[in-house]
């Protein structure tokens, strides 16, 4: 029975666990169907939702798109509407211009039409004119007794008079203007240049005299029947003057090297005492050789002193021969020192090239020291010589040009003629011969003398100042000026003179009463 019993329990429990498990499993099942509905409604309800999200954004879409359409085609019609504003605008201001045009055109008819008007009217009165001064004409040639040719000649004298004191106000004018704007500053750059090379202004003179201490030396000096002195006027090639002057022997010879060689010669023979063909032929020689050197030492002295390089030897030479040369006894190599330096100061100040003006300055005067070998002035001698030893275009064209005889071409040139026309008036610079002297004074008052309305003329101040006396009667104060400037230029084309010539016109009235 037990055994039944746990049978049957067992049977029981084993039902009773299958319909368990059944019963799981269909409320498993029910709990899936339930949760597979509920996911396919939550899918269903995710679509929905989905589908509505998209038409909200699909209308968003469509409603910004049709707002930025609007505000493009708004943009749009506001553009037109300022084009369409603007044609407005310029189609009224082309509607003025034509309206304006249209006035000027009928104000252009107007105005040609009173042209035409006056012309005619211009016409009549330069005819009516016409035969009024004919008439005139006639009855002048008949009340002053002259014909056509003589009142044009004598209107054409009163023209002429008129525009001569023009043209003296005119000259007047500008002199006076360009006195008072170059004058300062022309005068700052020359004082400048002269005071900085601070020469000696006194020139030395070489002298052609010898000191002998008796007569007696003088018939030794002759010797027997005269051989000696020819002896020593062959050997030197100067000429020996012997006088009644007390203890002087003079040595003339045009050469200044020559004359140089002579000078020493003869100090040497009358120190020495022996004098004799032999001796005086060996102190010669010995002399010309110690002049050699001393050329040589003089021109390369100078090139140092001025810091000129390169010069060919000959010219080195040239320049060595000039210390032996005077110019209204002013020592031209020293003159030539001063010129270079004075020239090369000046070109620094205005910005050209101070070694070639100083080159140019130095060689200027060179022809001087072979001008009594060749022909032709020593402007030409001394440009020849440098052209052939290689010296710049404006070294060349300094050395001819400085006298002002030809066309100026580079400004190197009006440098050295202005550097050498101070370095020849500076005070106690050059002297002449009485005789000279008193001749250059007669030609600058007969020079001046010679011109229209001129009464007197007085040369001054050594010859560099004139005053001239004008008549009252006979010129006004602008005829006086150009009268002035035309002795001036009459100065510069007639004359050869160092420095510059001032020319001072004086005019006065002059009344004179008798008390009776």
């Amino acid at each position: 029975m037990s055994g039944l019993y746990y049978a049957l329990t067992a049977a029981i429990a084993a039902v009773g666990a299958a319909l368990l498990v059944k019963f799981i499993d269909r409320l498993r099942k029910k709990d899936v169907e339930t949760e597979a509905q509920q996911i396919l409604d939550k899918a269903k309800q995710e679509s929905e939702n989905l589908k509505k999200e998209a038409l909200l954004e699909a209308k968003e879409e469509a409603l910004r798109q049709r707002t930025e359409a609007e505000r493009d085609l708004s943009k749009q019609r506001d553009e037109i509407r300022e084009r369409e504003k603007s044609l407005d605008r310029r189609e009224e201001s082309l509607e003025q211009q034509a309206t304006h045009l249209r006035k000027q055109e009928n104000m252009v008819e107007t105005t040609q039409r009173r042209l035409a008007e006056k012309i005619e009217e211009n016409d009549k009165r330069s005819t009516n004119l016409e035969s009024i001064i004919r008439d005139q004409q006639e009855r002048l040639h008949r009340m002053s007794g002259l014909n056509a040719d003589e009142a044009k000649s004598e209107l054409l004298k009163i023209l002429d008079q008129q525009l001569q004191s023009e043209t003296g106000a005119i000259v007047l004018k500008h002199q006076r203007r360009m006195e008072e704007e170059v004058r300062p500053i022309v005068q700052d750059m020359l004082l400048t240049a002269m005071q900085r090379f601070a020469a000696a202004h006194t020139a030395e003179s070489t002298t052609s005299t010898v000191d002998i201490p008796s007569d007696e030396m003088k018939g030794r000096i002759i010797g027997r029947e005269g051989r000696n002195i020819r002896s020593f006027e062959k050997e030197t090639g100067v000429d020996v003057i012997i006088d009644d002057t007390p203890g002087v022997v003079i040595v003339s010879g045009f050469d200044p090297v020559r004359r140089e060689i002579a000078r020493q010669s003869l100090n040497k023979l009358i120190a020495d005492g022996r004098i004799h063909p032999s001796r005086i032929e060996e102190v010669v020689k010995e002399t010309q050789s110690d002049i050699e050197t001393t050329i040589r030492k003089k021109g390369e002295e100078a090139t140092t002193e001025i810091n000129v390089m390169g010069l060919h030897p000959r010219l080195i030479e040239m320049l060595g021969r000039l210390h032996f040369r005077t110019s209204y006894s002013q020592n031209v190599l020293r003159h030539s020192i001063e010129v270079g330096f004075i020239a090369g100061l000046l070109a620094e100040m205005i910005g050209l090239d101070p070694q070639i003006a100083r080159r140019a300055g130095l060689l200027h005067d060179i022809g001087k020291a072979a001008d009594h070998e060749l022909e032709g002035g020593h402007p030409k001698i001394g440009a020849d010589l440098l052209k052939r030893h290689g010296e710049s275009p404006e070294v060349v064209h300094a050395a001819f040009g400085h006298h002002d005889e030809i066309i100026t071409e580079y400004p190197y040139t009006m440098l050295v003629a202005t550097a050498d026309a101070c370095s020849a008036s500076r005070p106690g610079a050059r002297r002449e011969t009485l005789e000279r002297y008193i001749k250059r004074m007669e030609e600058l008052e007969s020079i001046a003398t010679g011109f229209h309305g001129v009464e007197q003329a007085f040369a001054i101040q050594a010859g560099r100042e004139l005053r001239v006396i004008a008549s009252s009667k006979e010129v006004n104060d602008e005829m006086a000026a150009k009268v002035c400037r035309d002795i001036a230029k009459a100065f510069e084309e007639q004359l050869t003179y160092p420095g510059e010539i001032k020319v001072t016109m004086v005019r006065e009235s002059r009344f004179t009463e008798f008390a009776r």
